[in-house]
């Protein structure tokens, strides 16, 4: 299982949006989509 496909996974289970989960982090929805399609992780 790819890093991506990890947040994916836990992130539904936790039922939050792309949205909600880039805001608790502090970073922008455009970065947690692109980490979850396997872009840069950085």
């Amino acid at each position: 299982m790819q890093i991506g496909e990890i947040i994916r996974k836990y992130r539904k289970e936790k039922n939050i949006t792309q949205e909600e989960m880039a805001r608790r982090l502090g970073v922008t929805a455009p970065a947690v989509n692109k980490w979850e399609n396997g872009g840069s992780l950085r």
